[in-house]
């Protein structure tokens, strides 16, 4: 602060002495503290006041009453307006400093201390931007230098902010002056019927996430989270953002959801506190006369903490009791929850070894954790297909097998866990409808892949890589990579994603091309439609994943990335087909 606002301050300042006021305003050390509007337009409070609380109120006739019942008192000034004007017609800026003092003087009587706590309600246009005009800028002068005075007389005043606020540039310098002498709380209000509908999972997500960009909005221009709050609202008049109509226990679950989420993003970020009002009952707004509000109140006491009011009981039958509910609280060990399945720390860890990308490793794991709600890999069936791509890719070799995984940076768990996705994906793909391609494409294929390796045999039953047929023409690309190995003339069984058959290869290997166009068109027909289905493959899971969204639960709601990531990029040889 200037040496001339200083001087004006201490000229101006002439309020109850020191020795004359008894009582500490000072906010408790612990974190957040909770601070609650009410004053004498909210006749119940009087019901809940005692230790714990720290009450707002304002005037010379309720905060000692409040105090008595062993609550704790703030300050709460409803007129800002009236003390520094507005954007477009600001105060008189010389007369500031002395209705500053004289709030102050009145404000220290109130709350019988020195340094009581302020709340000043609220500031007018928070997201005008730079260059201001000439009348809101004197008017952002205005409520700096009130500010300003009531600090220097040792008030801890806090600022009310009802919207996003402009912060680039100059703006920027403006929020910072105002943190130098102040604190910031950020008022950030939700329509009731909107949080119920999302449910307690996506409704408290959307709280925290609204509730954690309102505190950012300050911190990324260097604001300390000490300096900061939140203010909840629980209005009842429809417009404001607050029950707007929804029916008591509805509204009753939202209320406490509301008290978990600002919870819970509070540890999170480490910000001072949580401050609530909706509770007056304004004469001037009929909407406010809600007999639930006192109820409402109760259950928001009792989320905090169940000595200070019976929420339960107020709520009455069906009332979810628990205080966790909602809330990204996972056992040690987990990064998500999807229903039953897990994403854990310990399957993204060695995928962000393999690939070196922690992004994309969340988002494998939690592609994965999607899929196995869908289909179910045992061991059993990930070692078969180990044993398959070994015997075809490795000739038998397990030593050559563990070498390569070992080159890409990968161990034999990770190997598995990918052979795992390799086969839960073949059995989503089957299940999918795709339409037959064209005569043109089937030979399109046949003249474009001529090179590729066929393979006539027979089987014992149908298979989906011979067209669904007993016998035919098997393709490297489609059939399992095992079959060009065998001998011919020899019935062996042959592993698939899909399930094992007993096969007789009836000659060699020989190129696509060199084969009758008629005598490989089921096959091909065959291979174009498991092409399609492959290619359909990431549009199911980018959709599979969103579906799954609203009900999991994440570390601090961080979700990955939508889409497919294909580990078989870093382990080539782990591809169930080629």
């Amino acid at each position: 602060m200037g040496a001339a606002v200083l001087a004006l301050v201490l000229v101006g300042g002439k309020g109850a002495p020191a020795q004359e006021l008894q009582a500490n305003c000072v906010l408790p050390s612990q974190t957040p503290v909770w601070l609650d509007f009410a004053d004498g337009s909210v006749p119940f409070w009087q019901e809940f006041a005692k230790p714990g609380i720290v009450a707002l109120a304002s005037n010379l006739i309720y905060p000692p009453r409040l105090r008595a019942a062993g609550a704790q008192t703030e300050y709460f000034d409803l007129y800002l307006n009236r003390r520094v004007g507005t954007p477009s017609a600001p105060a008189d800026p010389a007369t500031i400093v002395d209705k500053a003092n004289k709030f102050y003087d009145y404000a220290a009587q109130s709350m019988d201390c020195s340094n009581p706590v302020i709340a000043e309600n609220e500031l007018f246009g928070s997201w005008l931007a730079v260059p201001w005009s000439p009348t809101n800028e004197q008017y952002r002068a205005n409520v700096l230098l009130f500010l300003q005075t009531l600090r220097a007389r040792g008030a801890q005043p806090w600022l009310l902010v009802n919207a996003k606020p402009y912060t680039a540039s100059t703006a920027g310098d403006w929020w910072r002056s105002v943190a130098d002498v102040a604190s910031i709380v950020r008022e950030v209000y939700f329509p009731a019927p909107l949080i119920y509908r999302q449910g307690p999972i996506l409704g408290s997500r959307t709280l925290r996430t609204s509730f954690r960009n309102g505190i950012l909005d300050f911190t990324k221009i260097g604001i300390p989270t000490s300096k900061l709050g939140l203010f909840l609202g629980f209005q009842t008049t429809k417009g404001t953002g607050g029950r707007e109509g929804l029916a008591p226990k509805p509204w009753f679950q939202t209320v406490k959801w509301q008290a978990l989420a600002a919870r819970y993003v509070a540890n999170e970020m480490k910000f001072n506190s949580i401050w609530s009002w909706g509770w007056a009952e304004w004469s001037t707004m009929p909407g406010e006369h809600d007999p639930a509000k006192p109820k409402a109140a109760c259950v928001y006491l009792w989320t905090r903490s169940p000595t200070l009011c019976n929420g339960p009981a107020a709520a009455g039958k069906g009332f979810n009791r628990s205080r966790t509910e909602g809330q990204p609280i996972l056992p040690a060990g987990l990064r998500c929850r999807l229903g039953k399945t897990a994403v854990r720390w310990s399957a993204i860890n060695p995928i962000l070894k393999l690939t070196g990308d922690s992004e994309l490793a969340f988002s494998n794991a939690f592609a994965r954790a999607v899929e196995q709600q869908v289909v179910q890999v045992t061991y059993s069936d990930i070692l078969a297909a180990e044993r398959s791509i070994v015997a075809a890719r490795f000739g038998g070799s397990r030593a050559a097998y563990k070498a390569a995984i070992a080159e890409a940076h990968a161990n034999l768990s990770v190997a598995r866990s990918v052979i795992g996705d390799e086969l839960r994906r073949a059995r989503i793909q089957s299940r999918f409808r795709v339409g037959a391609p064209s005569a043109a494409a089937i030979a399109q294929y046949h003249e474009n892949f001529g090179d590729l390796q066929a393979r006539l045999v027979e089987a014992k039953s149908q298979a989906e890589w011979l067209g669904g047929r007993r016998s035919g023409y098997a393709l490297a690309s489609t059939a399992p990579p095992q079959l060009m190995n065998l001998s011919s003339g020899r019935w062996s069984a042959l592993w698939s994603p899909l399930g094992t058959v007993r096969v007789r290869p009836l000659g060699p290997p020989r190129p696509l091309g060199s084969v009758p166009l008629g005598n490989v068109r089921p096959t091909i027909r065959s291979a174009l439609m498991d092409q399609a289905r492959e290619e359909h493959f990431p549009v199911w899971l980018t959709a599979a994943q969103k579906a799954a969204f609203p009900e999991a639960i994440c570390w601090r709601d961080q979700f990955p990335e939508l889409g497919e990531v294909d580990l078989t990029n870093y382990l080539p040889f782990l591809a169930l087909t080629q």
